[in-house]
């Protein structure tokens, strides 16, 4: 779903705008969050939850992570530096608390299957059909399975279902809770809850901050930008993004050529080896193989992602620059967190890039630019799930090299499903290209335009493009000699 056809995305996006404003017009109060409650909710009316009094603590605790800071806290505290996901509380009620119901189907039939089997005592029957005593249910769904009508009916939260890690439970009041632990940021609860009481920490404040300082300042925006602003060309785009006060805007699509060359020549190694390897482009799914299968981590690509490949390229090519990664990625804050921002300084997604140009009046699709290509048509596919793969392909022709068996984990639950093959070394791949978004990061948590209406635009604007992934390394060929674009597990 779009950005503008979600309603709790639009009250996000609405803070970010209103907190980008503010920054850049350096009028942030310490009472910016009521202030823009009574702002963005002027009237008494709720118009979507219980009262105007929760709206309104919604929209306080939304600007205090558009800040920067936790959701449910006043203090400026983080409780755990590497988890960008976070639960607002207040938002967290509106789904149903008890997962096992009873519905209008029963017809209080004689065999009264789920009254036999329930063995806390949890089910009597009322005048016209079976009740659940909320307070002895322990949701093991016995009931469930027994109904030969389907009337008790099993309801998993959008949040948990969503999660493929298991990460995601419920405290004693029915509100969700993130296990830091096992979360692997990849903020599919976040795209899942049809409240938008999942959300992410900005770092939009501060990277405000530095365009208003003396510091040199470059965006590199991530492949899959294309087609996300309207009608803008990624030309259009990447000038209406420089006059935000950025020095520079660079195409991290450029360092995806120069992963897929380098990953080719590891995935040769590795051929001969006879030895799968996985892609590690994606953060979550890396996260995925680390907190959950540290057995796989051997088979992870030694590469870096095409964003820290880029960052250390720019920081080789101008020193003491400060970078700032733009893309769909919730884990990629995580990523460039615990590099300790030695390549990538900080990361915004497609929804504060977004804000901050609405913010400044800047409107990309309006803007008169030459075109320019930094990257072969394999680096910008990146952004779709079967680029990886794709690229690894024209890297091997391009230097004459055999085909190789490619698998896709396209989503979480089939990254999930491969990694317990190569659990048990029935794989059937050299290469695993996981990929924690269904789509590839086109489809991450924090793009504006649906996958379907990006594909089109991107098809489109790339269907020229004739620059081959040699071609990019041959323009960073000093910066390469002085980087290094492999990491160790």
């Amino acid at each position: 779903m779009g950005l503008f056809d979600h309603e709790a995305r639009q009250f996000k996006f609405d803070v970010l705008r209103e907190v980008a404003l503010a920054s850049f017009s350096d009028s942030i109060s310490p009472t910016l969050d009521d202030d823009l409650a009574y702002k963005l909710i002027p009237t008494l009316k709720a118009n979507f939850r219980c009262c105007v009094y929760k709206e309104r603590e919604i929209i306080r605790a939304r600007t205090r992570m558009a800040l920067g800071r936790l959701p449910n806290s006043r203090k400026d505290e983080v409780t755990h530096e590497r988890q960008f996901v976070h639960v607002i509380e207040s938002a967290c009620d509106g789904c149903t608390i008890k997962r096992i119901h009873i519905t209008d189907n029963c017809r209080k039939c004689m065999a009264k299957s789920c009254k036999v089997v329930c063995k806390f005592d949890a089910i009597t029957m009322g005048p016209n059909r079976a009740h659940i005593d909320l307070d002895k249910c322990k949701e093991c769904g016995a009931c469930v399975k027994a109904c030969a009508f389907n009337a008790v009916v099993e309801t998993v939260r959008p949040c948990k279902a969503s999660c493929a890690v298991n990460a995601i439970s419920m405290d004693e009041h029915g509100i969700a809770k993130i296990d830091m632990e096992k979360c692997i940021n990849c903020a599919a609860c976040q795209s899942a809850c049809p409240f938008g009481a999942i959300e992410d920490i900005s770092h939009m404040r501060d990277v405000i901050g530095q365009l208003k300082s003396d510091r040199k300042v470059i965006a590199m925006v991530a492949p899959s930008i294309q087609g996300q602003l309207d009608s803008a060309t990624l030309p259009q785009i990447k000038e209406g993004i420089r006059q935000l006060g950025f020095d520079m805007v660079v195409e991290v699509a450029a360092a995806a050529d120069i992963v897929a060359y380098y990953e080719k020549e590891e995935l040769k190694e590795r051929i001969a080896l006879g030895q799968p390897m996985t892609s590690s482009c994606c953060p979550a799914f890396v996260n995925m193989v680390k907190i959950h299968y540290p057995e796989l981590k051997p088979y992870v690509s030694t590469m870096k992602s095409p964003m820290m490949v880029m960052g250390q390229l720019m920081k080789a090519r101008y020193p003491d620059v400060i970078t700032v990664f733009i893309g769909p990625c919730v884990a990629k804050k995580q990523e460039a967190y615990e590099d300790d921002h030695a390549s990538v300084d900080y990361v915004l997604t497609f929804e504060e890039i977004a804000a901050m140009l609405v913010s400044q009046r800047v409107y990309c699709s309006g803007i008169n630019v030459d075109n320019t290509i930094e990257a072969s048509k394999y680096g910008r596919e990146f952004a779709r799930v079967g680029g990886v793969s794709a690229a690894l392909v024209a890297a091997m022709k391009e230097d004459e090299q055999p085909a190789f068996r490619s698998s896709v984990g396209n989503g979480c639950g089939e990254c999930k499903k491969a990694l317990l093959m190569l659990k048990v070394k029935r794989q059937d791949f050299d290469v695993l290209e996981g990929m924690a978004c269904v789509g590839g990061c086109a489809n991450g948590p924090g793009t504006i335009e649906t996958n379907g209406k990006v594909k089109q635009r991107f098809d489109k604007e790339n269907a020229g493009n004739t620059h081959k992934i040699s071609d990019t390394l041959k323009a960073f060929e000093h910066e390469l000699e002085h980087i290094h674009v492999h990491t160790h597990h």
